[in-house]
């Protein structure tokens, strides 16, 4: 009362709204401001919500931190649920596999006008035909050649896309293209933005796990399946069939029963401190990836166990009878299966390494004696790769998982100037599909008469990316992480969903 009765005790401010003209004169342009307001908003004169740069609102996940991994509805639904990415780093060649060009042959050893003199490694040399025969397989009479005879006998469920091209033509950008969808480093993976828009329905595994070559990382290494600016949860997890992830093996003095109790008082402790941190996703984040490396310490050695496999499943898949490291890769294909049978969502195998480059010998960069290199790859990759997918197709795997065979360019339609290689193509080469949601026996676009160059229904990498994220029920424009003032997506701004290879 004493204040209604002495102003002076108000502050300046408090004085002002006790004078009755200025109280009416803020009351009515606060009226008309709003009046204007909604006027604006009418008209859409106001400044708009976040768009993407193809105008559509974003669609951010709503992830809580407490439980980064949980399982998330996709945009709009379709078959495909879980993905395979069985990726070749250093360039499969598209003319001696499955991109059938009887020109190659007739113009062989010659070097006809329009051949550029010198391309990525140096000078060229002649058109060379295929290393290997091609010879029509199954009933839609698609012509394979005998480098790959195991997964010819499947190309009636494939489908081919025979016009892919990038904007490189060098390894480590290459990778990073078809994997991340930008050529420099930094950016989230492939895998990274699924798990980040859908979760995974498995608690007990990560989400997305990447099986890496067994000589080791491809090119641009852990670039390939890495989180860039996602949150770190979203990053693949990297191990084989020979080494598990580090660091969960229990040591021998330690019980179990000691070990449960101690990751017991963990979980309480943990809890507890997030308490007093509610809005901490950071802290959140690291400690659901702790729970889960504890959940793993039981659920890895079970999915890793091969001992339960049969012994037909493991003739199938070629673990014995041929090369060591085909052996190795057959029991990181079968490492797979059972990792998508345990509902991970996301599973990068690779069939390649070497991060100082190896022409053909630790990965498919045959620019020299392609007869024996391109053979040596073929022979680790083929039997257990054609054996995987009939093995999912056989177990109905592929009702609901998109299995996606990838490399990150071509190779050219003429020699290098060894005589013996192939260089770098990055304007016509070839991937294909399989499973959930894709058309079968389809091929889909052409490079022109020598496989130099994408001539019909050319796809990009970013056209790529756009229709494995449709299949996965993802609207590409929309899948965005707000990033340094930028709504990112794996598209970057360009992409179209390549709706004629959808089932």
């Amino acid at each position: 009362m004493e204040t209604m009765t002495n102003p002076e005790h108000l502050s300046l401010h408090g004085r002002r709204l006790l004078d009755r003209r200025r109280f009416l004169g803020v009351a009515g342009l606060s009226t008309a401001g709003l009046a204007l307001t909604n006027l604006l908003n009418m008209d859409g004169l106001l400044a708009a919500d976040s768009r993407t740069v193809s105008g559509k609102a974003p669609i951010r996940p709503k992830i809580d931190p407490n439980n980064p991994y949980a399982s998330r509805e996709p945009h709009f639904d379709m078959p495909a649920k879980q993905v395979l990415v069985i990726y070749c780093p250093g360039a499969v060649s598209h003319v001696d596999t499955f991109d059938y060009k009887p020109a190659l042959a007739k113009l062989d050893g010659q070097k006809p006008p329009g051949i550029p003199e010198v391309t990525f490694e140096g000078p060229t040399g002649n058109i060379a035909k295929p290393f290997w025969d091609f010879k029509p397989r199954g009933e839609t009479g698609k012509m394979v050649s005998s480098l790959l005879p195991h997964l010819a006998e499947q190309v009636d469920e494939f489908c081919f896309l025979h016009a892919m091209t990038t904007d490189t033509s060098a390894h480590p950008q290459g990778e990073n293209f078809m994997n991340t969808g930008f050529t420099m480093e930094g950016f989230p993976s492939f895998g990274a933005w699924v798990t980040y828009a859908l979760g995974t329905e498995n608690q007990e595994l990560p989400s997305f796990v990447a099986i890496n070559d067994p000589r080791g990382l491809a090119r641009s290494g852990k670039n390939n399946f890495g989180n860039g600016f996602l949150p770190a949860a979203f990053q693949g997890t990297d191990f084989t069939a020979k080494n598990p992830p580090n660091n969960l093996r229990r040591p021998d003095t330690l019980s179990p029963i000691a070990d449960q109790k101690t990751v017991e008082l963990l979980q309480r402790l943990n809890a507890k401190h997030l308490e007093q941190y509610p809005d901490d996703a950071n802290l959140a984040g690291r400690i659901a990836s702790y729970e889960l490396a504890g959940r793993m310490q039981t659920s890895v050695p079970e999915v890793m166990d091969l001992s339960r496999e049969t012994d037909s499943i493991l003739r199938a898949y070629g673990v014995e009878g041929g090369s060591e490291l085909r052996g190795h890769y057959a029991r990181n294909c079968i490492l797979a299966r059972r990792l998508l049978e345990k509902g991970v969502r996301v599973v990068q195998l690779f069939n390649g390494s070497d991060p100082a480059g190896g022409n053909g010998i630790t990965n498919w960069d045959s620019h020299s004696d392609i007869l024996t290199t391109h053979a040596m790859q073929a022979e680790i990759m083929d039997q257990p790769t054609a054996a995987l997918i009939a093995d999912m197709r056989q177990r109905g795997l592929l009702e609901h998982t998109l299995v996606v065979w990838a490399t990150e360019f071509g190779r050219m339609p003429f020699l290098q100037s060894n005589g013996t290689g192939r260089d770098h193509n990055p304007d016509a080469f070839t991937c294909f599909l399989t499973g959930a949601g894709v058309k079968q026996g389809f091929s889909y676009g052409e490079s022109d008469e020598f496989g130099f160059k994408a001539a019909v229904e050319k796809s990009s990498v970013y056209d790529f990316n756009a229709t494995l994220l449709h299949l996965l029920g993802l609207d590409h424009e929309r899948l965005t992480f707000y990033h340094n003032g930028l709504e990112r997506r794996l598209t970057n701004v360009h992409g179209t969903v390549i709706k004629d290879v959808l089932a």
